[in-house]
């Protein structure tokens, strides 16, 4: 924790509107995975007229990402449906302020790979393997679901819990035998050789949500919600403009333009509205992370969500 909070303060000097803000000036701190809303927001110009200013900062994954969010140093930021609830029933003063969808989750999104030579060709055969991914993230989920999928025990492999770039460099170097991990960090593993043992395509439901701190909600809410509805404004342009988010999208992990394309075309994320049926679908990753023994915490699940930002017309944005 220590070494995550002296990142964060490293990382809240990375700033992308403009120049510092002036004394009068309201600033909106959000937090960005690789690849992720910093790009789109960028991209699109989403912001431009904002009577604000946004200060970035930029996080390997959503885990260290949650942490700054429950930890007051940002704002909010967007991740994945189970790294919040992850993060939400380990006791994070939390709240979904808003939520993504992507209709089919596309084919090599999010997937455990094994490496070019090894022997490994299904999930029975990592029985005792050891399975690089982050604590709570997608990636964890994903092994948790398979694993459940297949009836087979949670404890068929054991986890490194690694940030994704050493993972990356612990999976080049044989060091462990699978990663499971998500876009931009599997695409080039893929290019490079790494063999896919199971794709999230069919696993794991593409929710996301935009997570903020307890405190920006009740200090910020005119500011956050003024975000979410360019966020969802965002959201639409990408999916009219794959070409123009592309080519900021490669900029900013350094994928391949012709990669990051594609990925802009398969991952269209739309806002829809936090409501009763999609927290009730939320029960579902709860149930499957406490099954693992991933979670032990019991908060109340609607407690977790925050419909009244919603409710300032951002779902009119689409």
């Amino acid at each position: 924790m220590k070494r995550f909070a002296l990142c964060f303060a490293a990382l809240l000097a990375l700033t992308a509107c403009g120049g510092a803000a002036s004394s009068d000036t309201e600033i909106l701190h959000v937090g960005s995975q690789r690849g992720g809303a910093k790009a789109l927001m960028l991209a699109s110009g989403a912001l431009d007229g904002a009577s604000y200013e946004v200060e970035w900062s930029e996080f390997p994954a959503a885990q260290h990402l949650l942490e700054a969010i429950g930890g007051g140093a940002v704002d909010v930021g967007l991740v994945g449906d189970a790294p919040f609830m992850f993060a939400y029933q380990s006791g994070s003063r939390i709240k979904a302020v808003a939520a993504h969808y992507v209709e089919a989750r596309p084919m090599g999104a999010l997937a455990l790979v094994v490496p070019k030579s090894s022997p490994v060709r299904s999930l029975a055969d990592l029985k005792g393997r050891k399975i690089a991914t982050t604590r709570g993230s997608i990636g964890h989920y994903l092994v948790i679901r398979a694993l459940q999928q297949a009836k087979l025990p949670p404890d068929w492999v054991s986890f490194a819990f690694l940030p994704p770039g050493d993972a990356k460099a612990a999976f080049s170097s044989g060091a462990i035998d699978g990663w499971s991990t998500w876009a931009p960090y599997l695409l080039p593993a893929i290019n490079e050789g790494a063999r896919t043992i199971v794709d999230g395509h069919d696993l794991v439901k593409g929710y996301s949500f935009a997570v903020a701190s307890d405190d920006a909600i009740r200090s910020k809410p005119a500011l956050l919600a003024d975000y979410l509805r360019r966020e969802a404004k965002a959201l639409a342009w990408a999916r009219a403009n794959p070409d123009a988010y592309g080519a900021v999208l490669a900029r900013e992990t350094g994928l391949p333009i012709e990669v990051a394309r594609d990925y802009a075309v398969k991952n269209g994320r739309t806002a829809i509205p936090i409501d009763d049926a999609l927290i009730a679908e939320q029960r579902q990753t709860l149930d499957d992370f406490r099954t693992a023994g991933a979670v032990s915490g019991n908060r109340p699940l609607p407690d977790g969500f925050d419909r009244t930002l919603f409710t300032r017309k951002v779902a009119a944005a689409n």
